[in-house]
């Protein structure tokens, strides 16, 4: 077991055997982990119904309710920490993200240095593809406001496919990640840099999706806003290093990356 790819759903019928199937297809043999929140459209059941032709690649976790995108990736996080996972994904069930990206995010991470890759939107050689121009605006000032509170050298702070050695999720301390919804993208980025690892943003084109309905809405966009300005103020008392049992005279076991740095493509 090496790679993990988690994918939250909720409503996305339309899409989730297409998405599947395209991972599946992929040569590095990636494994799927599907966190649904009690999708009344049937998601799960399909899931259910191909894991039998994907038996030891495919799972499934069932949630009851709507409980927010960041305490469906935790619950992967540690799930995928559990089962021994080295390489573990981050990506939408949408197409927003193409399932051949998948390749170029490993690769920076097993090959090229990075501890966390991001699949950036906003770097030379991304861009989006089929958004209106008011959300496109909204993404952009997003990412530069969020920029200039945290100081973080990310140019897409608030991207949501991504891959992470298992290294960095076993030191966060995730039960101290607070935020629900998408700004926890940006929690959990801004915790991988203030643990000093490596960050590289690798470039994507984002399509906006052809089937089903955005999960987008004001109270996202809220928690984004002030959620940034709570971020900053709380880094400044907050520790995001998970404590380790044997720890001694508070010397953590845990080896913090040398410096924060984000690569360059």
């Amino acid at each position: 077991m090496d790679k993990l790819v988690i994918i939250p759903t909720f409503n996305e019928k339309e899409n989730i055997s297409n998405i599947l199937h395209a991972i599946f297809n992929l040569k590095e043999g990636f494994h799927v982990l599907v966190i649904d929140d009690g999708s009344p459209d049937g998601t799960a059941q399909i899931v259910k119904d191909l894991q039998s032709g994907f038996s030891g690649q495919l799972f499934l976790e069932e949630r009851t309710g709507k409980l927010g995108l960041g305490t469906a990736y935790i619950h992967g996080f540690k799930w995928a920490l559990n089962k021994g996972y080295s390489y573990i994904f981050e990506m939408d069930a949408d197409f927003s993200h193409s399932p051949d990206d998948l390749s170029r995010l490993y690769e920076a991470c097993k090959e090229k240095g990075a501890d966390l890759a991001i699949g950036s939107r906003y770097v030379k050689g991304g861009g989006v593809v089929n958004w209106p121009k008011n959300r496109i605006a909204l993404s952009k000032g997003a990412s530069l406001y969020t920029r200039l509170i945290t100081w973080m050298p990310v140019k897409d702070p608030t991207a949501g496919f991504m891959c992470y050695k298992k290294e960095v999720l076993g030191t966060i301390n995730l039960d101290r990640i607070r935020f629900v919804g998408y700004a926890f993208q940006i929690e959990m980025k801004f915790a991988a840099w203030k643990l000093g690892f490596k960050i590289k943003e690798v470039p994507i084109i984002f399509r906006d999706r052809t089937y089903g309905t955005s999960k987008m809405n004001k109270s996202i966009v809220k928690e984004g806003i002030l959620g940034v300005l709570k971020l900053r103020w709380h880094s400044l008392f907050k520790n995001y290093r998970k404590r380790v049992k044997n720890e001694v005279a508070g010397n953590s076991s845990v080896k913090k990356a040398s410096s924060n740095e984000v690569l360059a493509e």
